[in-house]
């Protein structure tokens, strides 16, 4: 566990590429992930999984999906800053089940990830401890072949990984500890002057890797707590979607081009006319209720709509809004041009019929070949995709 990950191969049966990208868009201003992999994490054995701009992880139950969404959320809050505890809550359900411990009774997972932008392909691998404590034991930052960051587990009695950065000039390598509960990668902006070339290429690596990682909402919308009133808050919507009631008060006023959208799209999901989608505040609570407007003076409230109706609506709006009104934890210091929020939906078939499905497919293409907005969706049979155009498919299996 003191060394960190060799690059691993991709899993078999290998997924089909995505389209090719156009000229426009084959350097992109935008940092985002491009590759997934998961060397040892949970079920996952040296896997490796592409991400386009719209990617579907599809298999059936236990194959993976929920734990590849878990691993990107941890390594996004890692980017951001988190902890390892914050990021991986129950760290040694990470660790693959036939994992043997070592003599020092040491357990624990690896994991990494590829970000394409300005800097070229970077690539980050993390190994990570544990057992008998949660620690990071080896890290690694890599361009173009070049070991940009290093790190390693030199003392396990001290709270510290052992780090060489990229210099370049007279002295190759700089040298010096760095907390072991935190992403070396996130921290090398507040160590790295960027007087030389070499340094300034390292920053580049790592505020590229960083970006990327950062604003990404993880979704499963919860039919049970979209039924009743809200209380009045923030306006930001939570990944389970309990408040979206208090969200779509929001959205109507500031944008009206965006909840014409909003509405034109439960319009192609939901049974029956739909006019618009109101909000009202209960006179005795100031709670928030969500309706239907029909157009012929009747109004359906939402607590009446069926739970694959009401994940519907909720997904709707998750992809035509954005950091501002999401639940996430954007890149504050990077202009919001240069950002791409990343919406992970676990479930993203769940509960819907087909129309549904094509109808939420299509809206997340179409919003996602923009630029601004990436999805990873996890389905149990991507079947009725095929032939979507911008749409990445990855096949899971329980080997």
């Amino acid at each position: 566990m003191t060394q960190p990950p060799a690059p691993t191969p991709p899993t078999s049966p290998t997924p089909p590429a995505p389209p090719a990208p156009s000229a426009a868009l084959a350097q992109p201003d935008r940092p985002r992930l491009t590759e997934l992999r998961l060397a040892a994490f949970t079920t996952h054995r040296r896997a490796a999984f592409p991400l386009g701009p719209l990617t579907l992880l599809a298999g059936p139950s236990g194959c993976g999906k929920t734990s590849a969404l878990r691993a990107y959320e941890a390594l996004a809050r890692l980017g951001g800053g988190a902890g390892l505890g914050e990021a991986f809550p129950d760290p040694v359900a990470c660790v693959p089940e036939r994992a043997r411990p070592d003599a020092q009774r040491r357990r624990g997972f690896r994991i990494g990830c590829t970000a394409d932008g300005p800097a070229g392909p970077v690539r980050l691998d993390v190994a990570v401890q544990a057992e008998p404590e949660l620690r990071v034991v080896g890290e690694r930052l890599t361009a173009d072949g070049l070991v940009l960051l290093e790190t390693a587990l030199r003392d396990p009695g001290k709270r510290a990984v052992q780090a060489a950065w990229h210099t370049a000039g007279p002295t190759p390598v700089t040298r010096g500890p760095l907390p072991d509960d935190r992403l070396g990668t996130a921290l090398l902006p507040l160590r790295v002057a960027g007087k030389t070339p070499g340094q300034r290429r390292v920053l580049a690596a790592a505020e590229q890797m960083v970006v990327a990682l950062r604003s990404v909402f993880a979704c499963d919308p919860q039919p049970a707590r979209m039924r009743g009133p809200v209380p009045s808050g923030s306006g930001r919507l939570l990944g389970g979607c309990g408040n979206l009631a208090d969200v779509l008060g929001r959205t109507r006023t500031e944008c009206g081009r965006r909840h014409a959208l909003f509405v034109a799209a439960v319009r192609a999901g939901c049974a029956g006319p739909v006019a618009d989608v109101l909000t009202r505040a209960e006179e005795a609570t100031g709670a928030v209720r969500a309706t239907l407007d029909r157009g012929d003076g009747v109004r359906t409230d939402l607590r009446r709509l069926g739970d694959g109706e009401l994940r519907y609506v909720a997904l709707a709006l998750v992809l035509l809004t954005g950091p501002g009104v999401l639940e996430v934890d954007p890149a504050g210091e990077v202009p919001a041009a240069l950002q791409t929020l990343t919406v992970l939906a676990d479930g993203f078939d769940r509960g819907l019929d087909g129309r549904q499905r094509l109808e939420l497919l299509r809206l997340g293409a179409r919003m996602c070949e923009r630029g601004h907005i990436r999805l990873v969706g996890a389905v149990s049979d991507a079947s009725w995709a095929a032939g979507t155009e911008g749409v990445t498919v990855v096949h899971l299996d329980r080997d």
